[in-house]
């Protein structure tokens, strides 16, 4: 046993101190900071961010409504009535005197416009320019049709439409808004916590084979102890990385607390966050990182090279991305009979497991059976695997990858 916390204490001490995790740390935290603080550096670049457009109005009765309609929708607009050519606008807007202009006209009595600008990529300025027409369109045939603005009002008015759940303890629409936001930003976290150190898990060894380390190692202890000592001492790495980024983010979440509250907590549902949720969360986060960590550290004891490691991890990240992909589509659908069936497949129900047990009101033993099925295939695949990596450890040389877990199968049967 001390063996095993020796090898654990110096996989887990040598990946701290190398470049690569205090470099990639460091980025991380500066992400985490720079989100957290995105309001305030949005609010320091904003300045002034008036739009002035200048205006055409070739009907002689449309520009006081349509500016006091577009004043209405965004005030950031100013509209401004000209009566140049539009020879003498172009280039006014090339010079930056305006940043685009529009032409209003009567099309068989109804308003109709023509936007003109240098670039058309700011669609939600064309956007509100539309929406103010639309406005000015529907006053005009109201006033056509003789209506009065209590009539116009009621076809205008939205319909009264909402959405009630039968369950006992069914969600609302809100709160499966909140659950789909929370859901949606740990999946990214359980996906690319599980891959990253999965993987890294598999480079380690590699680069032990590489580099000849493995035979030293394999001298002094058994070679199921080395690979669930790397195991562990890079779980041990990835929580501690978790927790730096999570300290951080608490922070800074706490800093910009009050200009969070309406838009960040809100839309992701930070602030009416489930406990059993953060608990799946962790739970299948780490049943997930053990299952593909196992995968990746057979894998890696099957090549030679490090430069091959990510040809041979190939299928295990596809595994990854599959289950991540199916968990996404079904953020929209979580009763869907595919979601249901997958959630079920070891490879994926890290992802889609936890993802239906945060937006269903499913019943706990479904979770405990989701926790039950990872635990089964874990120990299924550290038996295989410690088989596989038992000679895999031994093998150098270049050959097929199932030819490679032949051999490896061979050797640990010699042994």
């Amino acid at each position: 046993m001390d063996k095993f916390f020796l090898i654990l204490s110096y996989t887990y001490t040598t990946k701290l101190k190398t470049k690569a995790f205090i470099i990639t740390t460091i980025i991380m935290i500066a992400c985490v900071t720079l989100m957290g603080n995105m309001s305030r550096i949005m609010d320091m670049f904003k300045g002034n961010d008036v739009k002035k457009i200048a205006i055409i109005d070739q009907s002689h009765i449309l520009f006081q409504v349509y500016a006091l309609q577009l004043k209405k929708i965004n005030k950031d607009i100013e509209p401004v009535q000209v009566n140049s050519s539009e020879k003498q606008l172009q280039k006014d807007v090339f010079k930056g005197k305006y940043d685009g202009y529009l032409v209003l006209s009567l099309n068989e009595g109804l308003p109709s416009a023509i936007y003109k600008a240098p670039t058309l990529t700011d669609t939600d300025f064309s956007n509100y320019l539309e929406q103010a027409l639309q406005i000015v369109k529907g006053g005009v045939a109201a006033a056509k049709l003789n209506l009065s603005p209590q009539q116009l009002s009621l076809l205008s008015d939205p319909v009264s439409f909402k959405q009630m759940t039968l369950g006992k303890n069914g969600k609302t629409s809100a709160q499966l808004a909140e659950a789909r936001g929370l859901v949606y930003v740990l999946l990214f976290a359980i996906y690319f916590a599980v891959l990253s150190y999965a993987n890294m898990v598999g480079t380690e060894i590699a680069k032990e084979k590489a580099t000849r380390v493995m035979e030293i190692l394999i001298s002094s202890a058994a070679p199921v102890q080395q690979m669930f000592a790397k195991i562990a001492g890079i779980a041990l790495l990835g929580l501690t990385q978790m927790a730096v980024l999570l300290g951080i983010g608490y922070l800074v979440l706490k800093q910009n607390m009050n200009t969070m509250q309406g838009s960040f907590f809100s839309v992701f549902g930070f602030g009416n966050t489930s406990p059993a949720t953060i608990l799946y969360a962790i739970i299948f986060f780490l049943l997930g990182y053990l299952l593909y960590a196992t995968l990746a550290a057979f894998l890696g004891s099957l090549v030679s090279r490090i430069e091959d490691v990510q040809q041979v991890m190939l299928p295990m990240t596809f595994l990854v991305m599959i289950g991540f992909f199916i968990a996404m589509s079904g953020l929209g659908n979580p009763e869907a009979g595919f979601v249901t069936v997958t959630s079920y497949i070891p490879f994926f129900t890290p992802m889609i497991m936890f993802m239906r047990m945060g937006m269903l009101d499913l019943p706990i033993w479904q979770g405990l059976i989701g926790i039950l099925i990872l635990v089964v295939s874990i120990l299924i695949f550290a038996l295989i695997g410690a088989k596989i990596y038992r000679g895999g450890v031994l093998m150098y040389g270049k050959n097929t990858y199932l030819k490679n877990i032949k051999k490896a199968l061979q050797l640990s049967k010699s042994k």
